[in-house]
């Protein structure tokens, strides 16, 4: 999931380092909000932006007089990409530096490092990143989207797009895998068929054969769910093999970084996508947002999808904390769980009461010479996919991850 340094983390390095927010002095009764991510090392692009996104939360926070007349405190670790430290990180924040909270995760294996740490310490976690779906925790809350919110919107529009017979290739891994079979299904449901499915491991970059057997096979669509900066080479080999003015491609996952910034525009342009976030959505609240990072950081280019869903998660938990009038885990779980709703840069964050899942705004875009332009906005969708598995008010000692059957 890396991307190339020199288009991006090199500018949030230098974001980070011209631009940094001020420190606020924390006292023995600061609130503490703990932090993992991935800060350095193959994942940081994702990392990078959501730690400068929580930051800015805070400090937005403290700059309103903070929670229940107390500063926000940070306490953040940086895993270096090394899944064994989300574990070791999690059992210090937890029995160490005794956080309120934690705010952390990127991949799905990070999540699952650390949840059931968070659930024994009864430490209250939310992990705020787009993922495969059927997580059901009474301790967790997630904020970003799933596939069903995601997909059920891309592939009916990209089908109207192109047609019935759709070549699918994803990441040969639980995300990867599940998110193919949500594609099968709404394309079934719209129509259409599966013409082929295709898996490939993270580290695979060369797509020469898998593009000639597309060629051979002569989809109207392909949809791709691929991750990682091995997999961008899949974009780029489609372009250069004069593919991308022929078969439409959509994806789940192409811009969730900023990716879609490394490819050129002649490599990038007409692939379609559905997010939760896009720069160029052009709202109040998300052109303020952007001022905002920019007076902080020097430059709004780094914000992503999943920073945003950052920043939207600890602002969802701010104003849980404010409307129980305490920081006690229960109290914290009851407010939310009272179909609480923020709004953010990307919209209206609704907490589902039944899944812990967030009730987003999906917008349909098209990357258009580096960006992700805003086609349509489909409002406050359900997680369907983890309502079918899912009910805390029901079940509220559940602690699973379902693999939903589709």
């Amino acid at each position: 999931m890396s991307l190339n340094r020199r288009n991006i983390l090199t500018g949030a390095a230098a974001a980070a380092s011209v631009g940094m927010l001020p420190r606020v002095a924390m006292g023995a009764d600061s609130v503490k909000l703990g932090s993992i991510l991935d800060t350095s090392g193959i994942f940081d692009a994702y990392g990078t932006p959501m730690d400068m996104a929580m930051r800015l939360a805070v400090n937005e926070i403290n700059a309103a007089g903070g929670l229940l007349g107390r500063q926000v405190e940070v306490v953040a670790y940086d895993t270096q990409s090394d899944m064994a430290l989300y574990t070791q990180y999690g059992q210090r924040l937890t029995r160490q530096d005794q956080v309120d909270v934690v705010h952390g995760g990127i991949l799905s294996a990070s999540r699952e490092a650390i949840r059931q740490t968070m659930r024994k310490t009864r430490t209250l976690y939310f992990y705020n990143v787009l993922y495969e779906g059927g997580v059901c925790d009474r301790n967790i809350f997630i904020n970003g989207v799933t596939p069903a919110q995601q997909v059920e919107a891309l592939v009916p529009y990209a089908m109207g797009k192109s047609g019935k017979a759709v070549y699918i290739l994803a990441a040969d891994y639980n995300y990867g895998q599940i998110t193919a079979r949500w594609i099968q299904k709404f394309v079934a449901d719209n129509g259409g068929h599966a013409v082929g499915v295709d898996f490939f491991p993270l580290d695979v970059s060369d797509f020469g054969s898998t593009i000639a057997k597309i060629q051979t096979v002569g989809p109207d669509l392909v949809i791709a769910p691929l991750v990682g900066g091995a997999h961008l080479s899949f974009f780029r080999q489609w372009a250069a093999a004069g593919m991308k003015d022929r078969i439409p491609l959509a994806s789940t996952t192409m811009g969730v970084g900023n990716e879609h910034k490394v490819l050129t525009p002649e490599e990038g342009n007409g692939i379609m996508v559905a997010y939760n976030y896009s720069q160029e959505l052009d709202t109040p609240a998300n052109n303020a947002f952007k001022e905002r990072w920019s007076a902080a950081y020097g430059d709004s280019s780094l914000i992503h999808e999943i920073a945003v869903s950052n920043y939207q998660g600890v602002m969802t938990w701010a104003e849980a904390v404010r409307q129980a009038g305490s920081l006690d885990r229960e109290a914290v779980i009851a407010s939310l769980e009272a179909g609480l709703s923020i709004d953010g840069p990307a919209g209206t964050v609704t907490v589902d009461p039944k899944t812990h899942h967030a009730v987003l705004d999906v917008h349909i875009m098209e990357i258009e010479d580096q960006g992700m332009r805003v086609i349509e906005t489909l409002p406050q969708r359900q997680p369907i996919d983890t309502q079918a598995v899912c009910d805390l008010q029901a079940n509220p000692d559940d602690n699973t991850q379902y693999e939903i059957q589709i």
